[in-house]
């Protein structure tokens, strides 16, 4: 199976799924604009966001994918259901009984997150209220996170990477026709996201149902005392359950260090959090495009690889993976520094999104771009210790840069504000990825292939090129002034114009990306 058709189209599906998000943010941001509202809803959604990365796609799937691999592919098919059904016995009683804490912590989890909250009490009362309606997000994910772990594993990626989209048309549906129909009986209209999102979750799981049972994978769930305590005892769901301890620290981790960067945009100036927010939703573009869409390729072939005893294989898509990242990674990182304010103009300058919210969401998309390559990469190097079973070290990794983040944040944020949370996390991930890489070369894991220098300097050569256009067009145009079809039509035109530059300088400049994306896995 060619490992670029199934990350393309992993990539389409995912591109479909960060367009329907961002008309989701850009609906948001013309109806709600940056206020304590959103800044609201935005901490409220983001609490049960942190718990679906602990149980869902972050720690459990660490976990649980290269264990499901490996069982695949030495004990059978039959052993594996097995595995499967007594995994997800476990996983469900553990999110039950998190729902009903969630539900009664909510005040203090509100308050954790955004402690600056508590100088608007409504705002805060907001916020601990979506914050209950919107925890039970967190099961429904973390099963459809199970679900999409199984499917992958049988390289079935489709489904998973398509049912994001049902979210956002969820949330989309919420702010059209929920939010006027509230606001017309004098309820907070923002309410209405919370309702789109709890839809989202269950539209997501249901959609996974049918693959499952072609598969013969749908788990039978056991809800009986005894049943939780046979499934417990099942070897493979004690791995699973020890391969998550570090891999819940790991993923802690990066949460902690979102907790703090909340916390301390809570106390800036009203707005900060959906600045924050809203750039951050720009750079998903890039990261899921091209990062996701290779970790989920890649991890349970990794993980195979490593079964199989074949390092060549293993060493070979990793190589494969981080010329990629290269290749789509350096330009996109050009672009988000150099072409900023056009983008968020063209996408969010409109409604209530004031010009100065563009200003401030271009400054904080700057500090994201920085990290840009290493946010990407760590998607690639990461998976090349989790199919290893190896979680200790990424997590030891996140451990000091969480640390170094923080220093970062004391030297950036009283000069930068908002924007210097953004590039203390920008810099972070450059610090991770590069960290992790030595890791890998220091094991004997990753042996390059030859030619790297040569290539490196072909994609510099095209970036480069790339960087001086880019600059020429966002000033030529006053892009705040610009308004509808025409800003749109100048944007798509320059976009177009720059993948013609970059991708023509790095064919003159020798680069062989047919060749490079022939790659192929069987």
């Amino acid at each position: 199976m060619s490992l670029f058709k199934a990350a393309s189209t992993i990539s389409l599906l995912t591109l479909a799924s960060r367009i329907t998000g961002l008309a989701r943010e850009l609906l948001m941001a013309s109806l709600f604009g940056a206020s304590a509202m959103t800044d609201a809803f935005n901490v409220a959604f983001r609490i049960p966001n942190l718990f679906r990365r602990l149980f869902g796609e972050g720690a459990f799937s660490q976990a649980f994918v290269p264990v499901l691999a490996t069982s695949k592919a030495k004990d059978g098919e039959e052993a594996t259901k097995q595995l499967v059904d007594h995994v997800a016995t476990v996983l469900t009683w553990v999110l039950l009984a998190t729902t009903v804490l969630g539900v009664i912590g909510a005040p203090f989890m509100v308050w954790a997150l955004a402690s600056g909250f508590e100088k608007d009490p409504h705002g805060f009362e907001a916020a601990v209220f979506m914050t209950r309606l919107m925890f039970p997000y967190i099961a429904f994910m973390s099963l459809v996170a199970l679900a999409s772990g199984i499917l992958n594993t049988w390289r079935r990626f489709a489904i998973p990477a398509a049912t994001p989209v049902l979210l956002n048309l969820a949330m989309l549906s919420a702010a059209w026709w929920g939010s006027p129909w509230l606001q017309a009986r004098g309820i907070e209209p923002i309410y209405a996201m919370a309702g789109g999102v709890m839809l989202g979750g269950v539209l997501q799981l249901v959609a996974q149902v049918p693959s499952l049972v072609q598969l013969g994978m749908l788990p039978r769930i056991g809800l009986s005392w005894r049943a939780l305590r046979t499934a417990w005892q099942d070897p493979g769901t004690r791995r699973v359950g020890k391969l998550m301890m570090p891999a819940l620290l790991g993923v802690g981790v990066a949460h902690v260090s979102l907790l703090i960067n909340t916390q301390i945009a809570s106390h800036l100036a009203p707005g900060s959090v959906s600045w924050l927010g809203y750039a951050d939703r720009l750079m998903e573009f890039p990261t899921a495009l091209l990062g996701v869409a290779l970790g989920v390729v890649l991890m349970p072939q990794l993980s195979a690889a490593r079964a199989a005893g074949d390092d060549i294989r293993y060493s070979g898509m990793l190589d494969w993976g981080l010329r990629l990242v290269m290749v789509f990674s350096v330009p996109s990182a050009v672009a988000l520094l150099t072409f900023t304010q056009p983008l968020v103009a063209t996408l969010y300058h409109y409604g209530k999104f004031t010009a100065y919210d563009v200003q401030q969401t271009t400054l904080a998309l700057m500090g994201y771009g920085v990290g840009l390559i290493g946010l990407v990469a760590i998607k690639v190097l990461a998976p090349g210790f989790y199919a290893s079973q190896n979680i200790r070290t990424p997590v030891m990794i996140a451990v000091a840069v969480l640390i170094l983040t923080q220093m970062f944040n004391l030297v950036m944020v009283p000069w930068l504000q908002h924007a210097g949370l953004a590039l203390s996390i920008g810099l972070g991930a450059l610090v991770n990825a590069t960290w992790l890489l030595i890791g890998l070369l220091r094991r004997g894991s990753f042996k390059p292939s030859p030619g790297w220098g040569v290539f490196l300097l072909q994609v510099i050569a095209g970036s480069a090129l790339l960087a001086v256009f880019l600059i020429w067009a966002g000033s030529a145009v006053a892009w705040t002034e610009v308004r509808g079809l025409k800003r749109i039509a100048l944007l798509t035109a320059v976009l177009a114009a720059s993948a013609a530059i970059y991708f023509i300088a790095t064919w003159a400049a020798g680069l062989k990306l047919r060749k490079l994306l022939k790659h192929s896995s069987d």
